[in-house]
């Protein structure tokens, strides 16, 4: 099964693209001995932006992944899904 259309696909790639664009300003940053503070609003940015992906990631799991296997009666993705956010910090 699918979890993911090719659009969202193409979306999730060209955000990562994007957050991968900011890794390397970040990278260039440090090394041209850049502000801390401006190193520190990139770094920020950076991590929203992976969160982003995050969600969208989780959210089409339990739209799609999750909500087919309850509708087979089998819970063990949610077990996993609950094992994993456990271990979060």
């Amino acid at each position: 099964m699918k979890c993911r259309s090719e659009n969202e696909k193409q979306k999730l790639t060209a955000r990562l693209r994007r957050i991968e664009g900011q890794i390397r300003a970040l990278e260039k940053s440090i090394n041209d001995d850049g502000e801390c503070i401006d190193i520190l609003r990139q770094l920020n940015s950076v991590s929203g932006a992976v969160k982003g992906v995050w969600v969208c990631v989780l959210e089409s799991h339990l739209k799609h992944c999750i909500a087919d296997s309850l509708k087979h009666s089998d819970v063990s993705l949610v077990d996993e899904l609950a094992d994993y956010l456990k271990k979060l910090r």
